[in-house]
């Protein structure tokens, strides 16, 4: 049996008890520590843009880490007791994208756990266990449902390429903005800048490695390489123009809306370097993993809040609140 929470619709969800089958051949049955909750989930909660309707009734949930509690057939039974996290696109390993070792971009993807496929706001997972990454016994389990963003931060520093001694600036202090500080801070950057509107994310930049917080109006210097991770209207033309002649600009925001254009003939006459990163792929989670179980990444002080699943009308409801930084659900 598990307890699993169901959004039935946009707007209305409930705790239901069902039964759970036995995991298939590859496939294992993790016990949910946590789960993270974002935006792409209350998007989910309200039928927001871009939700396919036809995804309802679906249980969300793609930040996770938990406790392997079975193996079906073909698995190692050694990962049973093993502290793990996920990857959530259930990729086929065997594409060309795949090969290419792009596997956030599969064409072949089997489901994606929390938006096509049951996801980790409950208390039993099935997982395949090709997707599964082992978490220290000795870290904080819990905290590791961060290591989804803190895989997708990875993906942009890894493609930003950074250099001991580069002048590096992080455009948006949020979740995803923070963990690339974290691990640019260990590519011994000359100068690492956090640029952000929001004077209360200066501590969680600073704690990152950040030498400031500074709002983007007010920023005069430019930047060897810049990583944009805000998503916003305009985010990713303001870090365009912080981009140095001939620097390297990495866009790992999700924006909203179409914002504002970027010119084709700046970023030529300039002569940079673009990079874009939707998601992660296997290399970056196994990047982040790494930098968490080495004691790199402190996820734990991203945390604001921990709910219990029943509860979960008011972490939608903290989403809303500029204070909050990130809610785990723990079934």
């Amino acid at each position: 049996m598990s307890r699993s929470l169901i959004v039935e619709k946009p707007g209305s969800w409930r705790i239901a008890t069902t039964d759970l089958r036995d995991p298939g051949p590859g496939e294992v049955l993790v016990r949910v520590e946590a789960a993270g909750v974002c935006r792409a989930d209350r998007d989910l909660f309200e039928g927001g843009a871009g939700v396919d309707p036809r995804a309802y009734p679906l249980v969300p949930g793609h930040e996770w880490a938990g406790t392997v509690l079975h193996v079906g057939p073909g698995v190692d039974r050694g990962l049973v007791g093993a502290a793990v996290t996920g990857e959530v696109l259930r990729n086929c390993q065997v594409c060309d994208r795949c090969r290419d070792g792009d596997t956030n971009l599969c064409t072949a993807a089997g489901g994606e756990l929390g938006f096509s496929e049951p996801g980790a706001f409950a208390d039993r997972l099935l997982v395949p266990a090709r997707l599964l990454h082992r978490i220290a016994p000795d870290a904080d389990l819990a905290a590791a449902a961060l290591l989804h963003p803190a895989a997708h931060a990875a993906a942009a520093v890894l493609r930003a390429g950074v250099r001991p001694g580069d002048r590096v600036a992080v455009v948006g202090a949020g979740t995803v903005g923070v963990l690339a500080l974290r691990l640019l801070a260990a590519c011994s950057p000359a100068r690492l800048v956090a640029v952000d509107p929001r004077e209360s994310r200066t501590g969680p930049a600073l704690a990152a490695g950040a030498a400031a917080l500074v709002p983007p109006a007010t920023v005069s210097e430019r930047f060897d390489v810049v990583v944009e991770a805000a998503g916003g209207p305009s985010a990713a033309h303001e870090a365009l123009l912080l981009t140095r002649r001939g620097g390297t600009l990495v866009l790992a925001g999700h924006p909203a809306g179409p914002g504002a254009p970027l010119s084709p003939a700046e970023i030529v006459a300039r002569q940079l370097t673009i990079h874009a990163v939707a998601g992660a792929n296997s290399a970056a989670w196994a990047h982040a993993v790494r930098a968490y179980n080495a004691g790199l990444l402190d996820l734990r002080a991203l945390v604001t809040h921990e709910l219990p699943l029943e509860a979960f009308g008011d972490a939608m409801t903290l989403l809303a609140e500029p204070a909050t930084g990130k809610v785990l659900l723990r079934p």
